[in-house]
């Protein structure tokens, strides 16, 4: 991306109270069969926030990831991004939207090479059908040009360059990491969600993940929400943070304003603990 262009996209960004809400959660609930993951879910993510969504395990965190991605359906309340309410979008537009998504364990096509992992999030860009494809008409080159340009560019931010003809199955779990956050980013998202990125990573690489994602954010004006279980990441990165224990809300304000919660304290260290633990 050309340096103009970022430092547009750069001025763009707001995260403060009186940004323009990019994604609205509005008491979302989800139950199965008779247990109920989520118990009226609400909160706000301005456009260019980076928002931290954490609670222990059994939370509700990734059934919410899961209901902005379209892969489960809310009994009660209601999502909307970018002003759409996501529950009358189909799946399969939810990349031309604006919506993009690594995974808790990277879903990769570990047959294919890094740069062919990353082209496949450049799919939904193209706009020429079976009949141009099959006779190669010149807007089909024009499209895989533009996407090998685009490819370039990602392989080069991520650090990705030294292995784009590699079959991904033979690198270390980080750098698929890396391929899977590129895969999403090539897409154009304008909301990215991020399931346990630092999942499986050294403590250097967490480090580098958390610079990653600022920088990130500020190159392609992007909205982040990620759940995480590595705390140091997400109060570092996190400009707001939401807590979720038993399917409910317990907090929602500024990395500190959470991290002194007396509930989010009592969630992870247990009844016995107060605010002087944290």
């Amino acid at each position: 991306m050309r340096g103009d262009v970022e430092t547009d996209a750069a001025l763009r960004l707001r995260s403060g109270p009186d940004a323009a809400v990019l994604l609205h959660v509005a008491g979302v609930t989800v139950r199965f069969g008779g247990v109920q993951a989520l118990a009226g879910v609400s909160f706000e993510v301005a456009r260019g926030q980076i928002c931290g969504l954490i609670g222990p395990n059994g939370s509700g965190k990734t059934t919410l990831f899961n209901c902005i991605s379209g892969i489960y359906r809310y009994g009660a309340g209601r999502i909307t991004f970018d002003g759409q309410d996501l529950a009358a979008v189909p799946r399969a537009r939810l990349a031309a939207l604006g919506i993009g998504r690594t995974f808790q364990n990277v879903a990769l096509f570990r047959s294919m090479t890094v740069r062919e992992n990353i082209l496949v999030g450049a799919h939904h860009l193209g706009r020429s059908g079976f009949i141009a494809n099959a006779l190669a008409l010149p807007s089909v080159a024009r499209e895989a040009d533009a996407a090998a340009a685009r490819l370039e560019n990602f392989l080069e931010r991520l650090d990705l360059a030294s292995v784009a003809d590699v079959v991904v199955a033979r690198l270390p779990f980080g750098t698929q990491k890396r391929v899977e956050l590129a895969r999403a980013l090539i897409g154009g998202p304008k909301l990215l969600l991020l399931d346990e990125p630092a999942g499986g990573l050294n403590h250097d690489e967490v480090a580098a993940l958390a610079d990653l994602l600022r920088d990130i954010r500020e190159r392609f004006a992007l909205t982040i929400l990620l759940v995480e279980h590595h705390m140091n990441l997400v109060m570092r990165v996190s400009d707001k943070v939401v807590a979720l224990e038993f399917g409910t809300k317990i907090a929602d304000g500024t990395p500190d304003e959470v991290r002194r919660e007396p509930r989010v304290i009592r969630a992870y260290l247990g009844d016995g603990a107060d605010a002087s633990a944290a």
